[in-house]
């Protein structure tokens, strides 16, 4: 067990970041209170060294330990080392907070084989040395299950909207599998866009729902893979 994860009573959480980090600050509000009893973040790591997330995760009360690896300087700093490789070292990373799941808060990077065959136990990540237990990966996604899978969710549903093609997006928390933003759904939200709104006020009904659905999917997750019975 790290120095760091040793420190974190009940159960742990790691949450991967690349922007502001509204979303995390949400985690941060909820931890170790009746919305998530028993849990506490023991690492955000970012893959942007300027995100506003990693001051939100000092600032706060314990602070909350911090990494940073960006793909294109690992690259720069290791020759011949792939994608791939990048994926592999993110999940190293995570695997020695020993978590009992991994949120993807905000997290801009399309994770690849190489960091699910670590956390699923499929691969080794020290040497010879894997996992024993599966850990699991949800990722809050701004579209509803099939729908505006990827980038620029908000906006691509805005516009269809527009255009008739849809009455109203949502937001979903789902697990993490290879093909993008298709993991089994965990928790399903309609959002509401309204006829004449700006999209910027489409956008904040929805980070407000955003808010509420990734501390209740967190729950829901920690909830079958770490009972607060069972760390209490």
């Amino acid at each position: 067990m790290s120095e760091s994860s040793s420190q974190v009573p009940g159960r742990r959480i790691v949450v991967l970041i690349s922007g502001s980090g509204t979303n995390l600050q949400a985690l941060i509000d909820a931890q170790n209170t009746p919305a998530l009893p028993s849990t506490r973040i023991s690492l955000v790591l970012s893959n942007r060294k300027a995100a506003y997330g990693l001051t939100r995760a000092t600032q706060a009360i314990p602070p909350i330990h911090t990494a940073y690896l960006g793909l294109q300087p690992y690259l720069k700093a290791n020759p011949g080392k792939t994608r791939d490789d990048y994926d592999v070292e993110v999940a190293r990373i995570v695997v020695k907070e020993e978590p009992d799941l991994v949120v993807l808060a905000g997290w801009m990077h399309i994770m690849g084989n190489g960091f699910l065959d670590v956390v699923n136990g499929d691969r080794p990540f020290d040497g010879e040395k894997r996992i024993q237990k599966p850990i699991p990966v949800i990722n809050l996604h701004p579209a509803l299950p099939g729908a505006f899978d990827g980038a620029h969710a908000i906006e691509r549903a805005y516009e269809a909207f527009q255009k008739g093609e849809i009455k109203h997006s949502g937001v979903m928390v789902h697990r993490v599998v290879r093909e993008v933003d298709r993991g089994e759904p965990v928790l399903v939200r309609e959002v509401e866009i309204l006829p004449g709104e700006p999209i910027e006020a489409f956008e904040e009904r929805l980070h407000q729902v955003e808010w509420k659905i990734i501390v209740e999917g967190t729950a829901k997750v920690l909830n079958e893979v770490a009972p607060v019975s069972s760390v209490s």
